[in-house]
């Protein structure tokens, strides 16, 4: 284990039975506080989006924002939030969803992304893959190129990665922590 590893771990707070029984919740908040941790990670974050030539950032709804928008300043680069339905103003591009019980549906602004933007899709952590793949899908429509996916941890358990290789179609998937 290398010492990101380590010092990212240590901040991490495991929550017994949130936000349903039987469910070990992953509590990045500590992490956040620390400021040492959370400028390794965002160091970390940042030095992926220049190894992948990302131009821009996406981050998703809601943990996304807190890591992506400092990874896109490190980087020098632009940050596009990726959010529910109905919270962005204006014309909107929208991806629909499965969910384990129904659906879900996420936006992004028409204009913000275009043909010759190459984006690092940001988020804390990466379970199923379901919310990763609308955004890849919704980063597509828009006319960009995906340049990778890199989440602070993966619960490799959930089998998001093996449903996710396909839609990154050789795009890198990078997790800085697998549990």
């Amino acid at each position: 284990m290398t010492d990101i590893e380590e010092l990212l771990l240590s901040r991490i707070r495991d929550v017994a039975d949130y936000p349903e029984p039987g469910v070990m919740f992953k509590d990045i908040t500590p992490l956040l506080a620390d400021p040492a941790a959370f400028t390794a990670l965002t160091d970390a974050l940042a030095e992926i989006a220049g190894n992948t030539g990302a131009t821009k950032i996406v981050g998703l709804e809601a943990r996304g924002f807190i890591l992506g928008a400092p990874v896109a300043v490190r980087a020098g680069i632009g940050f596009i939030p990726v959010r529910k339905a109905g919270k962005l103003p204006g014309a909107t591009l929208s991806q629909t969803y499965d969910l384990e019980y129904g659906s879900a549906e996420i936006e992004v602004h028409d204009e913000d992304l275009a043909a010759g933007d190459r984006v690092l899709v940001v988020d804390d952590v990466l379970a199923t893959g379901g919310t990763a793949e609308a955004s890849i899908q919704l980063i597509r429509r828009a006319g960009a190129e995906v340049a990778g996916l890199a989440v602070l941890m993966e619960l490799g358990f959930l089998g998001g990665r093996a449903r996710l290789e396909p839609t990154l179609a050789g795009a890198p998937l990078e997790s800085l922590l697998t549990v």
